[in-house]
């Protein structure tokens, strides 16, 4: 539980009014044709503009998103991973992966991230998983953690099943932690990657290959990322870096898009649209996030808010601000933000430095913007009265004193006697 405190002489800048830098007309709201939609300020998580966010989605091949992380968390990159007969007769997109090819875990991430390979899904996930099975477990586990709540996968590559679905919201967390991620922001940017397959290729396999090459042409060597937001083609996109597109009948066009300009970062998800609406409803939520929100700084990390009474401690605690907190803004309005604290309900002696003792609260219009946690300044010490020893051991203490002030009494008596007789 948490004890709001209202009183004005703890808190400090209670009020700010902000006026936002922009034009004053108001902004045009996306109207993207995708059935669900959603925009997210990739380092805040703060959400945009939202279109049934929280209904259930066929995801197609988005699915490799958190295919792709989760093989980059518990694998290594020169992993040799050996193709099964399952993997090579997985249905949809694929690169011809053949039964017994071991490719290096890093080619394998190419492979599904730019050309969307459900060969190379099925491998991945039975090299970190053991099996596909395991590893859509492994990947529910995952989603779980990063707060996507409302899905479920059972399979590493977005192939329709009714038990396999997300949701906006929840493709934007994963993408959101997939992009925190230094190996996966490479290869979701990457445009073409070149893999010299037939290198790790066995002695047994060559022959089968060379035979096929003969009759369909040379193994698929190098791999194009489906994603035309990236590169300077009709539909490329300023500032573009990821992340991955997806198609089935019944998931319909899917992509979650990502783009970077100076120091702000959007990502965009559309699920079941059309043909090229595919690019041009990325394009436009996009848009709609870098032109028309000003990002502002609300709360600096070390700001002293408040003291707190401290129960047993030998002091107040100071609290302060554990970190940033910003927020955005539609351009061209004045805001009023207001703060306030609160407080842990019991704040007990001893205190660490750093122990999180309550939140500061920010709200505008009615509606809470965020939260930062406050922390001690410095440690707090117990009072030594605290202590449950402590006045039994003050009885005891004056008990002793008594004892020797009555014994010397007495000796002073008796030697007092003896000396009159």
């Amino acid at each position: 539980m948490m004890k709001k405190v209202i009183a004005w002489s703890l808190i400090i800048l209670l009020t700010l009014f902000i006026a936002i830098p922009g034009l004053a007309a108001p902004a045009t709201v996306p109207q993207p044709l995708a059935q669900a939609a959603l925009l997210m300020d990739s380092d805040t998580g703060q959400i945009l503009y939202e279109k049934n966010i929280d209904r259930k989605m066929y995801p197609a091949s988005t699915t490799k998103i958190l295919t792709a992380l989760l093989a980059i968390e518990k694998s290594s990159p020169d992993d040799l991973v050996t193709v099964s007969r399952r993997a090579v007769e997985i249905g949809g997109s694929r690169v011809g992966l053949q039964s017994g090819e071991q490719v290096p875990m890093k080619n394998l991430l190419y492979i599904l991230m730019l050309s969307s390979a459900n060969d190379a899904a099925v491998a991945i996930a039975e090299h970190v998983g053991n099996s596909v099975e395991n590893f859509a477990e492994m990947m529910n586990n995952r989603a779980k953690e990063l707060g996507a709540r409302n899905t479920h996968f059972v399979n590493p590559h977005g192939m329709p099943d009714k038990n396999h679905y997300t949701t906006a919201r929840d493709l934007a967390l994963i993408s959101q932690q997939a992009m925190q991620n230094i190996t996966f922001r490479r290869i979701v940017r990457t445009l073409i990657y070149k893999v010299e397959r037939k290198k790790n290729m066995s002695k047994e396999l060559l022959p089968q290959v060379e035979r096929l090459e003969s009759i369909y042409g040379p193994v698929q060597e190098d791999f194009y990322n489906h994603n035309k937001l990236l590169g300077n083609g009709h539909y490329s996109y300023s500032g573009a870096n990821g992340i991955k597109t997806g198609y089935t009948v019944d998931a319909g066009q899917c992509i979650v898009s990502s783009a970077k300009r100076e120091d702000r970062e959007m990502i965009a998800v559309a699920l079941n649209t059309q043909g090229a609406n595919l690019w041009t409803d990325a394009a436009m939520l996009l848009d709609y996030g870098f032109d028309n929100f000003t990002l502002v700084e609300l709360v600096k990390p070390r700001e002293m808010i408040t003291d707190a009474v401290v129960k047993h401690g030998t002091k107040n605690a100071v609290l302060e601000t554990a970190g940033f907190f910003y927020y955005n803004f539609p351009a061209g309005e004045k805001l009023q933000v207001n703060r306030s604290i609160e407080l842990n309900d019991n704040i007990n002696a001893p205190l660490k430095e750093g122990d999180e003792l309550g939140e500061l609260v920010l709200t505008a219009d009615g509606q809470e913007l965020g939260r930062v946690p406050l922390q001690a300044l410095y440690p707090v010490d117990c009072n030594i009265k605290s202590y449950w020893w402590f006045w039994p051991g003050v009885l005891l203490t004056v008990l002793l004193l008594m004892k020797k002030l009555i014994k010397a009494l007495f000796l002073k008596r008796r030697y007092s006697r003896r000396r009159i007789k």
